[in-house]
């Protein structure tokens, strides 16, 4: 049987609370008295596992940047052919934004206009902008690019257009015109075509 929400440690507690509440509502407008009241903990419980909110803005996006990149290595794992591969990052929001209930885009990209630069969190959004761009030079490599940063940069770019596009949606009533993900993934793979060695 899963521990109820009273019984998981007090870490866990706070780490959930933090993360539906910094993602759902934003860091600045977030309030530690609001982590600690759905947490369950008091001040004192927090400030033993936590340097206070910023180390708790840290290990929230040290939290989701674990996740996200284990559920891309997920994907990855299970596709063989390298533009499958390639196109794989776009697979792995789907899979991540149905296990984790995302609705609002990237939290990554939201912090990111949130944190100033001395934060602790930035290190995270910095881990999370290498992952990105590093692993599909390497994958645009293993597909036969010509110019793999390029390629790199184009895919980057679908991908965070899709998650602004997720991000609006979220605000505005009505704006929802289809899932801009795999649009995305589609627009990307004809534009592939010619740039990788085995694009189809």
């Amino acid at each position: 049987m899963p521990p109820t929400p009273a019984s998981r440690p007090a870490r866990e507690r706070l780490l959930a609370a933090a993360g539906e509440l910094f993602y759902d509502s934003g860091i600045a407008a977030t309030g530690v008295d609001a982590v600690l009241t759905r947490a369950r903990v008091s001040p004192a419980t927090l400030y033993a596992h936590f340097s206070g909110k910023d180390g708790l803005v840290a290990a929230y996006l040290e939290h989701r940047f674990l996740q996200w990149r284990q559920t891309w290595d997920d994907v990855l794992a299970e596709r063989t052919d390298p533009v499958d591969r390639l196109l794989s990052v776009f697979d792995a929001v789907v899979r991540y934004r149905e296990a984790e209930g995302n609705r609002r885009g990237c939290a990554f990209l939201a912090a990111a206009t949130e944190l100033p630069p001395d934060h602790p969190g930035q290190h995270w959004l910095a881990a999370d902008s290498r992952l990105l761009a590093e692993r599909l030079r390497e994958l645009a490599e293993g597909a036969g690019a010509e110019d793999p940063v390029e390629v790199a940069d184009g895919l980057l770019t679908f991908y965070d257009g899709a998650l602004a596009r997720l991000a609006r949606q979220a605000v505005v009533p009505g704006l929802d015109t289809g899932d801009p993900v795999a649009r995305a993934r589609r627009t990307a793979a004809e534009w592939l075509a010619g740039r990788v060695r085995d694009s189809r």
